[in-house]
Formats: C-alpha cells, structure tokens, sequence
C-alpha cells in the first residue's frame, strides 16, 4: 500500500488545537503523544521496531483512551502488512474492547470501518483472506454484544459484498436471509426505519441474480425494490439496482425498458460521483443500437459533458457508424478497439448489433442481383463466408429475401416470383375498379358508357403500366420503366460474380 493510501487510512485520527497553558497538558500525555509519534516517522524503514513502539503506548495509559486505541490501530496495520495474522487477530480483540467505553461512538464507527476496509485491500491469499474473515466474526460478535444494530448491520453488509465479489454465493445467500431478517418486523414485512439497510441488502441479492442469470428471482427483487419508499438510500444503491434492471431486460430483449434503466443508473452513478457511470454510459449507447433509434443518446442534458471523453470515444464512433449505415466504418471501428470486447456484457450484446448491421449491409448489396456468389458478399461486406450463409439463412427464413441458396457452386439464385404475383394482384385490382365504374355510370340517371371507348381506354393503361411486362431473359418488372432486365439480374455486367 502508497504512503498516498496509509496516509487515507490514518485520516480517521482526531486532532485537537492545544493552547499554552492549558491545565490538562502534563508530562505524562506528553510521554505518550512522543512515543506515538515517534513510532509513527520509523514505521516505513523499520516497522517491526515500529509495531513494537505502537504496543508500547497503550502500557503508559492509567485507563484506556484516545492513544492507546490509536497505538493498537497503527500496530495492526503493520502486522497484517507483514503477514503477522495472529498477532493482527490478537491485538485487533484487545482493540475491540476500547469500543465500549474509551472512545467515542462515532470515532469508534469510524475507525473500525476503516480498519477492515485496509484488511479487505490487503487480503489477496487465502492466509490473508482468513485473517479478514476472523477480523469480520470478532466485529460482528462486538457489536451484537453491545447492542450496536447500525454498526452490526454495516459490517454485515460490508461482508455480504466481500462474499459476492468472491463469488461466494451459499455464504453469501445465508449472510442475505439474515440480512432481511434484521431489516423486517415480526410479520415479515419491511421496517420503514431500516428502509436504507433493505435497499442495500435488495441491492446485493439484486446482483448475486444478475451473476447467476437467475432472472426470474432478480426481476421479482427488481420490482421489490423499486417500491420501497421509506427510505432515502445513496445514489450509488440505486444505480446498482437500475443497472442490473437494465441488464435484465436486456436478456428479454425490452430494449426500451432496458434503455430506460440505463438512463437512470448513469444519472445516479454520476451523483453518487461513481466511475461505474463511464460503464453504464456504454451500455446505454449499446442499446440505443439495439433498439434501432435515430436518437443520439448524448443529445440529453445528463449524457452531454461525456460525449467527448476518451474513455467513450469507441462506443461514440459505433453508433455514429451504425445510424448512418457505414458497415466499414463500423467493422473497422470494432476491430481497432477490442478493449469495448473487454467487458463481458458488451462482448454478449454487441453482436446482435454486428449482425443487424450486416443483414442491413447485404440487403442493400443484394438488391439488384438474381444470383451472387457467397464470396462476392464476403469480399464486399468483409466478412466471412460462414457469416454471409448465416445471415442469408436467417433473411430466407424470416421472409425477407425469396432465394435458394446452391451449396455446390456457392452461388445464390433470387425467386423473382413476387413479382408475377405482385402484377396479378394489380391486375384483379384494375378488374374491379372498371367493374364499380360500369356500374356506377350504368345505373346513375343520365349517364351511359361507351364500351368501345372504355375497351379502348382499358388496353390504353395496360399497355402503359409500368408494372406490364415480359418475364423473359430481357425484361425485368416490378422496378419501373427503363431498367434493363439483363443489366440487373446478374447474367451480364451487373452480375455478382
């Protein structure tokens, strides 16, 4: 740990103006204040003659106080630093017992807070890891002992979010029931007082269900949580929550509820001061993808001031690409910046985003095409051959694009079909209107209508219809007057081979 982080961690100490004179100065604090001090400046060159000095100022105290608890607390840093566990878990019961009486509530709450914030940094083996573990037991048993709920229930939550960063989730699903409990009446209902603690503890079983892709219990808890009114929790809670919500609905493919989410933990990481709402920034871009909107997200007042920063930049250069249909720009803005593959949630959902982007890619390749070779798409879309199969495939099944696909010779033949049938229908269409014609000229008082004219009339707009034509290899219907069937249908320049 940085001097920078020591100096963080000893900030809890309390420190009073002393005035000349005064009558509560003698030579024994004095004696007490240097030797603290004094161990204190020789900690970083020689911290085992240092841990020794901090032991030593709790002797010269009558009764316990202020430096002794001081003293123990510089000792135990240093012997968990130097992988001294049992005397850490030793001299870290004696400072327990300064708690109850020497020191104030507050300070007290304060320090101890602190004291396993440093051991929960520093636990990065097993040896460590169980020190902390037995650090959290003597906290919790202290506290229950002295009646001290709030603290009781801090501490409990502290390891309760220790457990799920390990992952440990049967400790942690234990730690969570009793964690309800304690926040609940006698009837099983939750206690407005405690509405806080409830949303912290709705907040960590809200993500154990988001780690295990159980999302039928996370959805319950999500909207459990939501209706909690009692309580004015900090916004980082409510940005977990809302978060994972997002998450949620992003499995169900409610893109717009998802977005909402999103929008709303960004708003609370970003007062909360949370680095998280950078992470949660990229997610609402990505959705805004997936949702196939026109909206820039960093058109709101909230999303603005970040749409220049660096750290978004990529996510930034995607959706520019995908709302102006660049499929270059895209996959090349994708394969420049595989650090936005890093998060593992992106990495799942950006490749619907991928794919939308090149199914819209090859429909507008292939548009003027009756046959195209599977390599012709490939080399225009840069993508692989296996890719284009999968999203002709997808396009055949969905109906959007009539064609047989020739494994053999790896070729593509477009069923122009939809065009005959497109042409009779227009044709049945004219039938009946000329029918309503006859009949309304016919039978209405006054009027009479020439048949020889109407026939006339009739193979007039027929023969004029730009939906009329000859289905041969030179003609080509249904895309207006003068576009050349051969020109377009692949069988000469226009072909995609």
């Amino acid at each position: 740990m940085s001097d920078d982080d020591d100096f963080m961690q000893d900030s809890d100490e309390e420190y009073d103006f002393e005035y000349e004179g005064s009558d509560e100065d003698d030579s024994g604090d004095i004696g007490i204040e240097n030797k603290y001090y004094n161990a204190k400046q020789i900690k970083t060159d020689n911290p085992e003659e240092a841990i020794d000095e901090f032991l030593g100022v709790p002797a010269l105290e009558q009764d316990k106080g202020d430096w002794g608890f001081k003293g123990l607390k510089q000792a135990i840093k240093l012997e968990f630093k130097l992988e001294r566990y049992d005397d850490a878990i030793e001299h870290y019961r004696e400072l327990l017992t300064y708690v109850k009486s020497a020191v104030t509530r507050n300070y007290s709450e304060k320090s101890i807070n602190n004291m396993l914030d440093y051991i929960e940094k520093g636990s990065d083996d097993e040896k460590a890891y169980h020190c902390m573990e037995e650090f959290y037991r003597l906290t919790l048993k202290s506290f229950q002992s002295t009646n001290n709920e709030r603290l009781w229930l801090k501490t409990n939550i502290k390891l309760a979010r220790l457990w799920l960063d390990r992952k440990e989730f049967a400790q942690l699903t234990k730690k969570l029931r009793e964690l309800h409990r304690a926040c609940q009446r006698e009837d099983g209902s939750d206690d407005p007082s405690k509405g806080t603690y409830s949303l912290e503890v709705y907040a960590l079983e809200i993500q154990m269900y988001a780690e295990t892709k159980n999302n039928k219990r996370l959805k319950a808890l999500y909207e459990r949580a939501l209706r909690v009114r009692s309580a004015v929790p900090h916004p980082k809670i409510m940005g977990i929550i809302r978060e994972c919500g997002g998450k949620m609905h992003m499995s169900e493919e409610n893109w717009e509820q998802a977005q909402s989410d999103f929008f709303e933990s960004f708003r609370n990481y970003d007062e909360a001061g949370s680095i998280q709402r950078i992470q949660v920034l990229k997610y609402l871009v990505l959705t805004t993808m997936l949702m196939k909107s026109d909206i820039n997200p960093f058109d709101s007042q909230e999303t603005k001031p970040y749409k220049n920063d660096p750290r978004i930049s990529a996510m930034t250069d995607l959706v520019d690409a995908y709302q102006r249909d660049d499929v270059h720009a895209y996959e090349e803005i994708l394969q420049n910046n595989q650090d936005v593959l890093a998060d593992p949630f992106i990495a799942e959902n950006i490749d619907e985003v991928s794919r939308n982007m090149r199914t819209k890619a090859v429909l507008k390749l292939i548009a003027p095409y009756t046959r195209f070779t599977l390599s012709f798409i490939s080399k225009q879309i840069k993508i692989s051959i296996p890719e284009v199969q999968e999203i002709l495939g997808f396009l055949i099944m969905d109906r959007k694009l009539n064609a047989q696909i020739d494994q053999a010779s790896a070729t593509v033949i477009v069923d122009r079909t939809s065009d005959l049938d497109r042409l009779q229908a227009l044709r049945e269409w004219s039938s009946a209107l000329n029918s309503l014609w006859r009949t309304a000229l016919n039978e209405g008082e006054g009027f009479k209508v020439d048949e020889a004219a109407l026939a006339q009339m009739g193979a007039s707009a027929s023969s004029s219809s730009p939906y009329t034509a000859s289905f041969g290899d030179e003609t080509r219907a249904g895309f207006g007057k003068g576009r050349a069937w051969r020109g377009k249908a692949g069988l000469g320049r226009g072909s995609g081979y």
